[in-house]
């Protein structure tokens, strides 16, 4: 099962909700990949921390050394298993972002290598029980790369009016990809995150979503201090905080998406 998460709207959570989840997955003996396809890193980061530039130059950092090999050739001179980095997490491995993708970006969409992650996944879905692919907060090879590779697609919505404007326009650009690129691509579904139920806002833009048949979640994630703390610490929260509240609102958001994985298998 390979899974995309993305909004083209910035600060909604995605790395959040990518690493949490496949944390989770992976504390359940699930072999998780995470593939961190924004050039910020910031999942990179949260995963295993501060990277060791002369040990790793940008280069020939995962998943832009994955692209790089792609560029001259059609096929891969190596299995993409060789860009995967382990974590320090039992079952969980990253496929990490680098800078260099931002450079590479313009030759890998003007050469048309728009289909080469997908290939890659598809050569390591064997390999891995979960795939879950953070994207960048925009429509753009990339993101696309990662809807074309993925079996379902999940998006962040932090309860913000700009974000339920975005939210069109995004729905919009997946229904085109489907119909050009990936026609089996599922919208498993609208993840709340940053909820706070003390607010009027939130609960009024949360049921205008479901009132225009929106698939929203229907766990919701509560905004948390907890959760700045396990970026800081560099641990997901199933390992830094396993009893917290929010920490039970992800495994809750974890056993309904995997009951998507049990219907699409089924």
């Amino acid at each position: 099962m390979k899974r995309v998460v993305f909004n083209q709207k910035g600060g909604v959570g995605k790395t959040s909700i990518t690493c949490n989840l496949a944390a989770i997955g992976a504390a359940m003996g699930l072999r998780t990949l995470v593939v961190d396809l924004d050039v910020q890193g910031n999942t990179t980061h949260y995963l295993v921390g501060e990277i060791d530039a002369e040990a790793y130059p940008a280069e020939a950092q995962g998943v832009a050394a994955m692209f790089k090999q792609t560029v001259r050739s059609r096929k891969m001179a190596s299995n993409p298993d060789a860009f995967v980095w382990e974590t320090p997490y039992e079952n969980l491995y990253l496929m990490p972002s680098s800078p260099a993708l931002t450079t590479m970006e313009k030759e890998l969409e003007s050469r048309y290598k728009i289909y080469k992650l997908r290939d890659a996944l598809e050569k390591l879905d064997e390999e891995y029980d979960r795939i879950y692919i953070d994207t960048p907060p925009n429509f753009n090879f990339y993101s696309k790369s990662a809807l074309i590779a993925a079996d379902t697609v999940v998006i962040p919505f932090d309860c913000d009016s700009f974000a339920r404007q975005s939210l069109y326009s995004l729905m919009d650009n997946i229904v085109e990809l489907q119909e050009d690129h990936n026609p089996d691509l599922e919208v498993e579904g609208i993840i709340i995150n940053q909820f706070n139920s003390q607010a009027r806002l939130p609960g009024e833009l949360v049921a205008e979503l479901e009132e225009e048949g929106m698939p929203v979640f229907n766990t919701y994630l509560n905004t948390s201090v907890k959760m700045k703390e396990s970026h800081r610490e560099h641990r997901p929260l199933i390992d830094l905080a396993p009893s917290h509240k929010l920490t039970g609102q992800y495994l809750e958001l974890h056993e309904e998406l995997e009951a998507t994985v049990a219907r699409i298998a089924a």
